[in-house]
C-alpha cells in the first residue's frame, strides 16, 4: 500500500505536466500580409519630351476601374511614386477608400523593413512598368518577372505573404 501512494501520486505529477504543456500551446492566428501591385494606367503621349505626363482618357477610365476593382477590398495603405501618372492611377482608389497616397521611391525601398511595416494588412503599390515586377521579384525573393510591355497597363500582381512564406500571382485587367 505504501509503493502504491507515491506511484499514484507520480502518475498524476506526470499526467498533469503533459496536459499543462498541451494547455500551453495555443495556436495562433498566421499573419497574412496581402500587396496589390499594378502599373499606372495609360500615360498622354502627346508630348514624348515631357517626363511626367498625366493619364490620357483610356487611363483615366483605367484608374476608375481599378478603383471598383478594389472596392471590396479592404486595403489599409496605398504607396505610389511620386509621378503625376501614378499619382493619377491611385487617386481613385485613394477617394474611394478615403485613404492618403503615400510616396516612395522604388529604388530606395528597404524590402524588409517595407515587409514589416506593413505586416498584417492589405497594401495597393502603383509604379511603372520596370519598378513593379522589380518590386514583386524583391518581396517574393525569386527573379520570376521580367519588365512590363510598354502597352501593358492592366496587369496585377498580388503577393501574399502568411507567416513569412510568399506566394504570388499575376492576373490581366482589360
Amino acid at each position: 500500500m505504501r509503493t502504491i501512494k507515491p506511484l499514484i501520486a507520480l502518475a498524476i505529477l506526470i499526467v498533469g505536466s503533459i496536459s499543462c504543456k498541451k494547455d500551453t500551446k495555443i495556436a495562433e492566428d498566421p499573419i497574412i500580409s496581402t500587396f496589390y501591385f499594378i502599373r499606372h494606367a495609360e500615360k498622354d503621349r502627346t508630348d514624348p519630351e515631357n517626363p511626367d505626363p498625366e493619364l490620357n482618357q483610356d487611363g483615366l477610365n483605367r484608374a476608375i476601374r481599378w478603383a471598383e476593382v478594389f472596392d471590396p477590398i479592404p486595403l489599409d495603405v496605398i504607396y505610389s511614386t511620386n509621378y503625376e501618372r501614378t499619382s493619377m492611377t491611385a487617386a481613385p482608389t485613394s477617394v474611394k477608400k478615403n485613404i492618403d497616397v503615400k510616396y516612395y521611391d522604388p529604388n530606395a525601398v528597404d524590402i524588409e523593413e517595407f515587409k514589416f511595416t506593413n505586416e498584417g494588412k492589405n497594401v495597393l503599390v502603383v509604379g511603372h512598368s520596370n519598378t513593379i515586377p522589380t518590386f514583386v521579384n524583391r518581396m517574393i525573393d525569386l527573379e520570376k518577372y521580367e519588365d512590363m510591355d510598354d502597352s501593358d497597363n492592366g496587369s496585377l500582381f498580388i503577393v501574399r505573404i502568411i507567416d513569412g512564406v510568399p506566394t504570388d500571382i499575376r492576373l490581366k485587367m482589360d
